[in-house]
């Protein structure tokens, strides 16, 4: 995206419109990341603190092209340490479980709350797997891990899934 390159030039450079016009253009994708990896509660405070980080930072992007996936990395890098400082078996208010009421607990699955007791990695895995269709090369770069680190998580992801789906039919 050329105009893309010619505004982060423009913001690296400390203009405040140009770095404005680019926080509207990945705002939705990147809060869509960053729900994956910190809940919906969390999500654009996350984005929030990433931009900051970002904007403090962009004079340090080499290549202006590459801005989407570094704005991408900076997000997520501040999304994994929101999670990883939550304490241990915490789930955001939102994926709380609720009391059954339904006769028939296997009639739907709350995708959400499934994906929220995923780990907070490999829920970022599966959501750029899944929603993204980003390649395990380009996750990989995005988290900061091997494409086989990749795979790993969303083999555990998947497993940790069918066992609590497993779990909820038997139940």
């Amino acid at each position: 995206m050329k105009d893309e390159s010619e505004l982060v030039r423009r913001a690296s450079q400390g203009d405040q419109a140009a770095f404005g016009q680019l926080v509207e253009s990945h705002w939705a994708r990147l809060v869509r990341l960053a729900r994956s990896v910190v809940g919906e509660a969390d999500a654009e405070d996350a984005v929030q603190d990433g931009l900051i980080r970002a904007w403090r930072k962009l004079h340090q992007l080499v290549e202006p092209a590459a801005f989407r996936g570094w704005v991408s990395r900076v997000v997520v890098r501040v999304c994994l340490k929101r999670a990883r400082s939550r304490p241990a078996g915490f789930v955001p208010l939102e994926s709380s479980p609720e009391p059954r009421s339904n006769p028939n607990p296997g009639a739907g699955i709350d995708v959400g709350r499934l994906l929220a007791s995923l780990p907070p990695k490999q829920r970022a895995v599966m959501h750029l797997t899944v929603v993204e269709g980003m390649t395990d090369s380009e996750i990989g770069r995005l988290l900061g891990i091997a494409s086989s680190s990749v795979r790993a998580h969303r083999r555990r992801a998947r497993e940790r899934l069918e066992r609590h789906l497993a779990q909820r039919s038997a139940a």
